[in-house]
């Protein structure tokens, strides 16, 4: 199968690290226009320039996209510059846990402004230039807690599942002007995020043994890679997946309601660690 998307005029948000690095690197590598932003101005233009090398044409901003006029400015940006825009893939946000006991209700908010209002202010700002060309791809990056509902971290449950709920209604009335919204839901992929959730584990947990813990609840038995997301944002961006919308694809290993065990999986592994390592440093 050949994927050709030369010359597309793509837009990745949240493209300074991780799975948006990984997708835009390879939108860059398949000879299409790439616009990438993050918050940081360091981080996006260091990716940027990475991208320079690959890519036909590349920009690269600082955006913030709780800020509905900057968003604006950014997409006119790209569509003043290269023409219009082909392909979004609204990748911006990171999880976040908590639950009844620990959250307010302006903390659920504040992460659904960065999530669900971040993917809607991108996609309201693109889909003009789509509908003028009658031609446009849109690949929202979700969650798969957002499917498979879990026991705990509520922000990430109810505001990815929102984010999924708004993919499938825009690949319904986006259609008829020919612009096909998708959705691709994540288990365990390798980001430096599992980084962070190793740090915490009680002092001294043996690594082997968190990842072990962690990869319980994934049938293929291992993490993701961020390259693994990028082959189908390829994919659903291309004319092979031309009779595709509003379809929700997750990408987890096998992975399913299997994820809802996990946030017990994990208590009781610290519990466990916490008494081991006591009872090593008394011995």
């Amino acid at each position: 199968m050949h994927i050709d998307l030369s010359n597309k005029r793509v837009i990745v948000t949240g493209a300074s690290r991780g799975i948006g690095r990984a997708i835009a690197r390879a939108f860059a590598a398949e000879g299409a226009r790439v616009a990438i932003c993050a918050r940081t101005e360091a981080d996006v233009a260091a990716a940027g320039e990475e991208l320079g090398h690959q890519a036909q044409a590349v920009i690269a901003r600082a955006v913030d996209v709780t800020d509905t006029e900057g968003v604006r400015r950014f997409v006119d940006e790209v569509a003043s510059q290269w023409g219009g825009v082909d392909v979004l893939v609204n990748n911006a946000g990171q999880g976040r846990g908590g639950n009844l006991d620990t959250l307010t209700p302006e903390q659920i908010l504040e992460h659904a402004n960065v999530l669900q209002m971040g993917h809607f202010r991108f996609v309201q700002a693109v889909v003009p230039h789509m509908r003028r060309q009658r031609w446009g791809r849109i690949v929202e990056i979700n969650a798969l807690a957002g499917v498979q509902i879990t026991p705990d971290g509520i922000p990430s449950v109810v505001n990815r599942a929102a984010c999924i709920a708004m993919s499938k209604s825009l690949g319904m009335s986006l259609a008829k002007d020919n612009i096909l919204v998708n959705t691709l839901n994540m288990g365990w992929i390798d980001t430096g995020q599992w980084d962070r959730h190793y740090r915490e584990m009680p002092e001294g947990t043996p690594r082997e043994e968190f990842e072990a813990m962690v990869l319980k609840v994934v049938p293929l038995g291992r993490f993701g890679k961020p390259e693994d997301v990028a082959g189908m944002a390829l994919f659903l961006a291309s004319e092979h997946a031309s009779f595709i919308s509003a379809a929700s694809i997750d990408i987890a290993g096998g992975m399913g309601g299997q994820i809802a065990y996990y946030p017990t999986l994990k208590r009781d592994f610290q519990e466990q660690m916490k008494a081991r390592l006591a009872a090593k440093a008394t011995s």
